[in-house]
């Protein structure tokens, strides 16, 4: 599940944008009515074991495992149902305003997909939203 989404060049290595993206998250309530400012895990790609992201990890006492590609396939299946909307797939927005808005858009639908029953059969209402 998409907690973060932050744009950048293409030329730019991801592991730059790294503590930008974990610094973005925004707070959570807890049960017990308090905020967190951290996750438990961090899953990345393979483009983020280095040594000052898994050293940032350790300062902020997330769990990760000893090589962040480990569990590649998490965040490849994040971006896949995020490339299922086409206006991300191909830029055709110079703005990144308009790019970034329809990024949030493709966020909030694969939340709503996630959270929403699926099994449920409501008459005259689409299973998924596209």
């Amino acid at each position: 599940m998409v907690l973060s989404l932050l744009l950048g060049p293409a030329n730019r290595p991801d592991q730059e944008l790294f503590e930008a993206v974990l610094d973005d998250i925004p707070p959570v309530a807890t049960p017990a009515g308090g905020r967190r400012r951290r996750p438990d895990k961090c899953h990345a790609d393979k483009g983020y074991d280095y040594r000052h992201c898994r050293g940032y990890l350790t300062r902020r006492d997330i769990e990760s495992s000893q090589r962040l590609g480990r569990h590649r396939w998490k965040a490849e299946r994040t971006i896949a149902w995020l490339f299922g909307c086409r206006r991300l797939r191909v830029r055709y927005d110079r703005g990144s305003e308009r790019f970034y808005a329809f990024g949030l858009l493709a966020c909030c639908r694969l939340a709503f997909n996630r959270y929403t029953d699926q099994t449920t059969c409501r008459p005259g209402r689409p299973l998924l939203a596209w």
